[in-house]
């Protein structure tokens, strides 16, 4: 869901003090706070991530870089944060900050330039969803990161919804039985229709800069999950049909997609869209003996499920227990990461999973532009030989 910027920096007045204060308790003290910095404002998501900043005392939001003079201007009166923050280009807010990780909320196409930069450095990397819009910028973000030892991450919204966790969970548990059909619904009516700013949707809607439109904007959501419930399995096909809609508003990209992937013994249905009625993140999940559905409300996305498990004779509604930090918040996430108490492997947000993904997003790009089915498992096994 793309976050409005209304109401979004009502904390902002007390972002730069709550960033650069100095906390009394002791445990403050020991533990000096994480040095993050931003590099690029063009993607929305940007406006969550400093708007909750301030409720992480523990993080310290050291710089921001971004090309546009105009860009940082609108931040700055925004944030009410200094100037002197502020940077014309990564080098030079690297250079002058040295920050532990970068934040990085440039167009997809601009992920790899930008973990050019800071890998060298040994500064880690959250990227926004999906990793690359390319296999080859994926590898070279995996080389990267590989030759430096530094991690790169990719946030996801979805990931910190409890509803999602407690669903696979019941899977793993045994209590829907063995996995046989998983269904993602992701999206909303529409960037334009929902009002984004306009640097955001000027690269939504490039095909090169976001890889597509709402295949790759949503359709990742659906496949960073199907590749984290099937262990990091590749398919074995991968076929996509996208649509053109609304062509007058969205003439360059896709504002559908529907991209099914085949798996030994089960199939998963993504459906990324600029066309829902209301703006939607949930799934199902079938078994051999029942199923757990998560629903979406905008008040409490994330919060709720609905199931019929294995023995029940009716369907009952249950909230999901809440996530433990700091497996609860893409920041929290981040400094275990960094702090080495938490591994990211074979996670929502860890790079392996991630390569995945782009591997299957490109192959639903390929599927949808030709017509024709990938077989993707078999492509990537021949390409490594």
């Amino acid at each position: 869901m793309i976050l409005s910027v209304s109401n979004r920096f009502v904390l902002a007045a007390s972002l730069f003090a709550a960033t650069f204060s100095f906390s009394a308790s002791a445990e403050a003290q020991a533990a000096p706070p994480l040095r993050v910095a931003i590099v690029g404002l063009v993607h929305g998501h940007v406006q969550g991530f400093l708007g909750k900043l301030a409720a992480h005392p523990e993080i310290a939001l050291v710089g921001v870089s971004d090309p546009d003079p105009a860009l940082r201007q609108k931040y700055i009166a925004k944030t009410h944060l200094p100037g002197s923050m502020f940077f014309a280009t990564e080098a030079e807010m690297l250079k002058r900050t040295q920050p532990q990780a970068i934040l990085v909320y440039t167009s997809i196409a601009g992920h790899r330039a930008a973990i050019e930069e800071a890998a060298p450095l040994h500064i880690a990397a959250m990227v926004e969803k999906p990793l690359a819009t390319t296999v080859e910028d994926a590898l070279a973000i995996q080389a990267l990161s590989e030759r430096y030892n530094v991690p790169v991450l990719t946030n996801y919204e979805t990931t910190w919804y409890n509803s999602n966790t407690a669903a696979v969970k019941m899977l793993e548990e045994g209590k829907i039985g063995d996995l046989r059909k998983l269904v993602v619904h992701d999206g909303h009516e529409g960037p334009k229709e929902i009002g984004v700013d306009p640097e955001f949707l000027s690269w939504l809607t490039d095909p090169k800069q976001n890889g597509a439109g709402a295949l790759f904007d949503f359709g990742c959501y659906g496949v960073d999950l199907a590749t984290w419930i099937l262990h990091g399995e590749l398919p074995i096909s991968v076929t996509a049909v996208t649509l053109q809609i609304k062509p007058k508003i969205y003439p360059n990209v896709d504002d559908d997609s529907t991209v099914v992937l085949t798996y030994p013994h089960a199939q998963a249905i993504l459906q990324g869209s600029w066309n829902w009625p209301f703006a939607r993140k949930d799934m199902e999940i079938y078994g051999a003996t029942g199923y757990v559905d998560t629903v979406y409300e905008d008040a409490a996305p994330g919060a709720m499920l609905r199931a019929r498990l294995t023995g029940e004779k009716s369907e009952h509604v249950e909230t999901a227990p809440p996530l433990q930090a700091p497996q609860n918040d893409s920041l929290n996430y981040l400094a275990a990461v960094l702090a080495g108490t938490v591994k990211p492997q074979h996670d929502l947000n860890s790079l392996d999973t991630n390569i995945t993904v782009v591997r299957i997003l490109d192959a639903a790009r390929r599927s949808a532009q030709s017509g024709r089915t990938i077989y993707l498992a078999r492509e990537v096994a021949e390409a490594a030989k």
